[in-house]
């Protein structure tokens, strides 16, 4: 029946964003981000002298 599949098209649609939102939200959620003391964070810059 050709007039009914512009409701499988709008199901496909909307499961697809649910699917997309769920998947976003579950990456957002599982990243677990760990704040790291200033003391760690010097870096040591090597000394260059520079002969022109």
């Amino acid at each position: 029946m050709p007039q009914m599949a512009p409701l499988n098209w709008l199901s496909l649609m909307i499961m697809f964003i649910m699917v997309l939102i769920l998947f976003n939200i579950l990456n957002y959620y599982s990243f677990s981000s760990t704040k790291k003391s200033l003391k760690q964070k010097q870096f040591k810059t090597p000394v260059t002298n520079w002969k022109w």
